[in-house]
């Protein structure tokens, strides 16, 4: 089963870049991905720039609208994500919790949907 680790910060402060405890940070995403390689999980993963070079889009009565930024303001900010195929919730948990973002704010666990029933001839 597929989850998509959503990792959010803002509960304590991170390391800054160019001090030790950042680049520790850093190599403990790298030992992270390692574990992720030697478990043979398949997954993907990236960090994401800062929320305000976020844009919002939606579509009302045929309008696009945009919005440059986050749609919402929250404490926290979607940092980067993770998407691991595991074979249950708590494998998933197992994982995100070995992720440092755990250690600054908050790994949200979303399984993936299985749309195929939903599709026509699923």
């Amino acid at each position: 089963m597929k989850y998509l680790l959503l990792l959010y910060g803002g509960d304590l402060p991170e390391p800054q870049p160019g001090t030790p405890e950042f680049g520790q940070m850093m190599q403990d995403y790298d030992g992270f991905n390692a574990l992720l390689e030697r478990d043979g999980i398949d997954w993907s993963g990236e960090a994401l720039e800062d929320a305000g070079t976020a844009t919002s889009l939606r579509k009302r009565g045929g309008r696009v609208e945009t919005l440059d930024g986050p749609f919402a303001e929250t404490k926290e900010q979607l940092g980067g994500f993770y998407l691991i195929d595991v074979p249950d919730l708590d494998a998933a948990m197992r994982y995100a919790a070995e992720i440092p973002a755990a250690r600054y704010g908050t790994v949200e666990i979303r399984p993936i949907m299985d749309t195929a029933p939903l599709l026509p001839g699923g």
